[in-house]
């Protein structure tokens, strides 16, 4: 697949990366650092720009298969409208260049998921997380009024654990205690849903 990748510099967005060039993806990255990425100079088209840009992003959409976001705060605990501003340049660059697949990492506990989760995890999503998930909760209104075929993931706590292939992903899990998931297995969900029509429309909840 031609894949445009947000978020590449990021820790997960790094494993999506790795592993589309490891399944033979030609793969574009969009970053504010792209010499972040000077180690795969000549094996990842990199492009210098803001995935909150229209024009950025439309630039580096064209001729693309499908756009992962794995758009992160870090460790901050502010969104300062990431979300959102990306969820709007996105959609406007799809409009722009025909590119209809869009598979975007949100979070377990945003939105409607919060019904399913565990009375630790709530306290920890209704104090600390309130602001970053109420802007991604917003981004995800504009992107299931966008029209693309979309896919949303929702991973539990992220961990830099290594790659184990030993998850779960459906569309609703009821959570005990405070469950984990390594990057590196979202990462490998993220690549699998965007070549998979099933998740078209669809969201899912992933945890290890």
């Amino acid at each position: 697949m031609n894949i445009l990748l947000l978020g590449a510099t990021g820790s997960t967005g790094r494993h999506v990366l790795d592993f589309a060039l490891t399944s033979g993806d030609n793969v574009t990255a969009l970053a504010r650092r792209p010499e972040a990425l000077d180690d795969l100079k000549g094996r990842v088209t990199v492009i210098a720009g803001d995935a909150t840009s229209p024009g950025d992003l439309a630039g580096a959409m064209r001729g693309q298969d499908a756009v992962i976001a794995a758009l992160g705060r870090r460790k901050s605990l502010r969104a300062d409208d990431l979300f959102t501003r990306a969820a709007k340049a996105v959609v406007h660059a799809a409009g722009q260049t025909g590119v209809t697949r869009l598979v975007w990492m949100s979070s377990f506990g945003v939105g409607d998921t919060i019904r399913d989760a565990s009375l630790a995890q709530r306290i920890l999503y209704r104090t600390l997380l309130r602001g970053l998930y109420r802007n991604k909760e917003a981004s995800e209104r504009i992107i299931r009024e966008s029209g693309l075929d979309w896919t949303i993931v929702y991973p539990t706590a992220l961990t830099d654990g290594p790659a184990t292939g030993n998850y779960r992903a459906a569309d609703r899990i009821r959570m005990k205690g405070y469950p984990r998931i390594s990057r590196a297995d979202v990462a490998d969900f993220l690549l699998k849903a965007a070549r998979d029509d099933a998740w078209i429309r669809r969201h899912a909840v992933i945890t290890g």
